[in-house]
């Protein structure tokens, strides 16, 4: 299966069923009551976090994924069926965006298998008759349309999450390292560029497993989108830990070191900060002091300092890849235990922000005037339009008094509107009937 990392997919909720209005017919009762049932609502969208899945391949083409409309009302105070929610299952480390890339805002983070978000919400099922019998009201022909389920178009892209991520050139060994202490198969061959999409293992260290990505070989110019570049430098971003492999045989191993570490830093100073273990590879058959001796050698031309650790390992001959692994797991739990300390000094309370409040949709009710409308415009009102049924006398006329309960109305008069004037009165796309032609 090929590797993708970013599709575009378009999120449909269902429809909202209409609500009916309907009333008792029985032998023996004159005036039967109200019994019109309201809609189902409409099934919502919802991505799910599959650990299974470590591609977005089967969501690419910009795919339509659409919940089951919401049913309509029936006699007898019948409530018409919920739609189906449609689930999409995605990779771990996925995060859902809005907008163009100049506006670009993410929405929403995957971080664990299970998690589920709703996308895109169905719409609500409109009120039957019933719902409005009162002592006041007790022949009520009012009934609501179903609300329309909410259309998105989604951005989706998949930034790998790891507990360490392998960075090193080409040929540096990851591949190789990573097949020896995981259970990934990743190709290995002795060129460039074997790897060509990220791979994922889980390595034991203990009774705590680690999960390592290798990340396809970085080159001089990566950041700026040179070779394989910066498409798989973001897979990097979510790692705790940077395993940074070097090639003993190389050149200049330090001069590898230092291209690799200018690219992280050029791409995101946040990465270049990250914990880094380093280790020369392919050390197999060389002795333990020519080893100690390129190893100071490389530290200086790296110009690292001398408490800095660099570890020598061959992954061939299993040499050094225990103590390597153990000195990671070191690096993680102290990564883990300064991130408790901070959440602990922290008293922020997190609240799940509605989709739709993220995407700053919600606004109070407005007024506009053009040359032949006063428009307003306003989730709750506009809501509210949608849901009335213009062939309704009953329904539109509940619409106006709406206006006036929610003080619409007399904005709009003290702005010059009046109903028998030149100008017709919208909400949202709505044109609404003259109030005094309701019943023509």
């Amino acid at each position: 299966m090929n590797f993708i990392d970013q599709t575009l997919i378009i999120a449909k909720a269902g429809n909202g069923g209409d609500g009916i209005v309907a009333f008792r017919k029985e032998k023996y009762v004159d005036k039967g009551g109200p019994n019109g049932g309201d809609g189902g609502h409409g099934g919502d969208v919802i991505l799910k976090g599959d650990s299974n899945i470590n591609t977005l391949q089967n969501l690419r083409f910009k795919q339509v994924f659409a919940a089951k409309p919401g049913g309509g009302g029936a006699k007898q105070d019948m409530h018409g069926a919920d739609g189906e929610d449609r689930v999409i299952r995605v990779p771990v480390g996925t995060q859902i965006y809005v907008g163009d890339e100049e506006n670009k805002k993410m929405l929403i983070d995957i971080t664990e298998s299970g998690q589920q978000e709703i996308v895109a919400r169905g719409g609500r099922g409109g009120f039957g008759n019933a719902h409005f019998k009162s002592a006041q009201r007790k022949v009520p022909r009012v009934a609501e349309k179903g609300e329309p389920g909410e259309e998105l178009e989604l951005s989706l892209e998949l930034k790998l999450l790891a507990d360490v991520g392998l960075v090193g050139m080409p040929n540096a060994g990851k591949s190789t390292f990573l097949s020896v202490v995981t259970r990934a198969k990743p190709k290995i061959a002795s060129y460039p560029f074997t790897t060509l999409k990220p791979s994922l293992g889980i390595a034991t260290v203990g009774d705590k497993g680690i999960v390592i990505a290798d990340i396809p070989g970085l080159i001089e110019g990566a950041s700026d989108g040179k070779g394989l570049g910066i498409q798989f430098l973001k897979h990097i971003e979510r790692s705790k830990v940077i395993l940074h492999l070097v090639d003993f045989w190389s050149e200049n191993p330090a001069d590898d070191y230092l291209k690799i570490r200018a690219e992280l830093k050029n791409y995101s100073e946040l990465l270049a900060k990250k914990m880094e273990v380093i280790a020369l590879t392919k050390t197999e058959g060389i002795n333990e002091g020519e080893v100690k001796l390129k190893i100071k050698e490389f530290k200086k031309e790296a110009k690292l300092g001398p408490r800095t650790k660099v570890m020598a390992i061959s992954s061939a001959a299993g040499i050094g890849t225990e103590d390597l692994l153990s000195e990671l797991k070191l690096k993680l739990d102290k990564k883990t235990k300064l991130r408790a300390n901070k959440e602990e000094a922290s008293e922020t309370t997190t609240i799940k922000t509605p989709l739709r409040e993220k995407m700053g949709i919600r606004k109070p009710w407005d007024i506009k005037k053009d040359s032949n409308y006063y428009i307003v415009s306003g989730e709750e009102i506009e809501k509210f339009a949608i849901r009335t049924d213009f062939s309704n006398p009953y329904s539109v006329e509940r619409l106006y008094d709406i206006l006036r309960k929610m003080r619409i109305y007399g904005r709009l008069q003290r702005m010059g509107y009046s109903p028998d004037g030149d100008y017709r009165l919208k909400i949202g796309k709505k044109l609404l009937p003259r109030e005094d032609r309701i019943w023509d």
